[in-house]
């Protein structure tokens, strides 16, 4: 299974939408098996883990973001589901799930509900040790061009997500505790 190729049938390769996801994505992916190397004792699959970390983002195009070159109709928070959607077409089931769960620290029932989020209402939560690794991995780039490769610190995303409200910041440091970050 090559990723690039699944993305490639939904963006134009010569797009500045393509070339920020991959960078993304490879990005995403390097700290993601760097991750899973430190805990071998979870056996993390990682080939899934590079396959899925590429794939993670696949459904940003169908989201109303400018500012990624993305003009889709729904809000940028959908690109999880959305992205799963698209994976499960591809017959990529559990590719289509880190998809779903990558969204902040993951979301539960009760987020989508509380927040009144645009979502299915269902736990969007990360379950496998893959799924973990890759939401993890995630936090630590942004996808604005400037920073797209640049890895950010513990510090930093610990302030950007207690503006979501302090459980994802204890959600994020069980993460940390759990993969020796």
């Amino acid at each position: 299974m090559d990723p690039i190729k699944t993305i490639q049938k939904y963006y134009k390769a010569d797009s500045n939408t393509y070339r920020l996801l991959i960078e993304h994505s490879k990005a995403v992916t390097k700290k993601a098996i760097k991750i899973a190397k430190k805990v071998p004792q979870f056996n993390p699959d990682l080939k899934f883990i590079e396959e899925a970390a590429m794939l993670h983002d696949i459904g940003i195009f169908l989201t109303d973001a400018p500012e990624l070159e993305c003009f889709g109709k729904k809000p940028y928070i959908c690109h999880g589901y959305l992205g799963r959607e698209i994976l499960e077409k591809e017959g990529l089931l559990k590719h289509a799930l880190v998809c779903e769960r990558h969204i902040g620290v993951g979301l539960s029932i009760q987020d989508i509900e509380n927040e009144k989020l645009p979502l299915p209402k269902r736990n969007m939560l990360p379950v496998s040790i893959e799924e973990k690794i890759i939401c993890l991995a995630d936090k630590f780039f942004s996808k604005t061009k400037k920073d797209l490769s640049k890895e950010k610190n513990v510090d930093v995303i610990r302030e950007e997500l207690l503006k979501l409200g302090s459980d994802k910041v204890k959600k994020f440091d069980k993460l940390i505790k759990e993969f020796n970050i």
